[in-house]
């Protein structure tokens, strides 16, 4: 069985900083990309951040670029996601998912992921 679990959300004050982890059983990272999401209440998933198991390429939404970094550990199935300089808008679910191969890391979509793991929720205060 496939489990992926997101961690380390929490409260934080604008500018502050969280690192989220996921990790992962059942798979093996090195074969998959890895996305972190976000759903804040009444929007759609969008995608943060993103990272190819193989090649270690990475993805950032605009949004988030310059303040998070990903990196992974594929030797413990584990992916970071630093996040510095918190804003009030990055309060949202955070949830991390798999898909199998190389994709083309900026088209990858929350349901169209092959394995999604229950969410952490981040709240940024003003």
């Amino acid at each position: 069985e496939v489990q992926l679990q997101a961690s380390g959300g929490g409260l934080e004050q604008a500018g502050g900083s969280l690192r989220l982890s996921c990790a992962g059983s059942g798979i093996s990272f090195g074969d998959y990309a890895i996305g972190w999401f976000r759903q804040a209440p009444g929007k759609e998933p969008e995608g943060v951040s993103h990272i190819r198991g193989g090649d270690g390429d990475t993805y950032y939404a605009d949004s988030v670029r310059g303040r998070f970094t990903i990196s992974s550990d594929n030797a413990k199935n584990t992916v970071y996601l630093q996040m510095n300089s918190l804003k009030p808008e990055d309060t949202a679910v955070y949830y991390c998912a798999a898909i199998r191969g190389s994709p083309y890391l900026p088209i990858i979509y929350f349901n169209g992921m092959d394995y999604r793991g229950k969410g952490t929720l981040v709240t940024v205060s003003s």
